[in-house]
């Protein structure tokens, strides 16, 4: 499993909710590469709970679209846009300060389109939470021009964890 740099953190006016490490009200998530997947440990705090002890559900599907999001930038090599996401909400996911896992597969891919399947566990591995997410993803060049895409080689860390 490799960690992936979070190559955007360095751009001004960066201050996406999901993914960065600084912003105050965020998730702060952050990305592994894990063979054909994208992987992601998250801890849970209050603050993000709707019912009583409970991950709210847009929290849940922010966490889900992040993790597509960095699925298309690593493992596609480009960026894209959430064009839709259907998601069941199999079970609660509790606020209880353990880790929860977010995982990111491809599922199909067409000229301009992906679908992704991503999963959330909770923190004895029970899936939780899913989604097919479909991403409208640009030409690298297009990527790389209007957002700020770095290339791949930039987000790969030499460690693995």
């Amino acid at each position: 499993m490799r960690k992936i740099n979070n190559v955007y953190s360095s751009i001004p006016d960066y201050n996406c909710f999901g993914c960065n490490p600084s912003n105050e009200y965020g998730l702060k998530m952050s990305f592994f590469e894990d063979g054909d997947e994208i992987y992601c440990e998250w801890v849970p705090e209050e603050h993000y709970q709707g019912y009583i002890g409970i991950i709210h559900g847009g929290i849940q599907a922010t966490l889900l679209d992040e993790t597509a999001g960095w699925f298309v930038n690593v493992k596609l090599k480009t960026s894209g846009v959430t064009s839709s996401m259907n998601i069941k909400f199999l079970k609660p996911v509790r606020i209880n300060n353990d880790k929860i896992h977010i995982r990111a597969r491809l599922i199909e891919r067409k000229k301009n389109t992906v679908i992704m399947k991503v999963s959330l566990y909770n923190n004895e591995d029970i899936l939780c939470t899913e989604a097919d997410i479909e991403y409208f993803i640009y030409p690298e060049e297009v990527a790389r021009h209007k957002f700020c895409y770095p290339g791949y080689d930039a987000f790969i860390c030499n460690n693995t964890n």
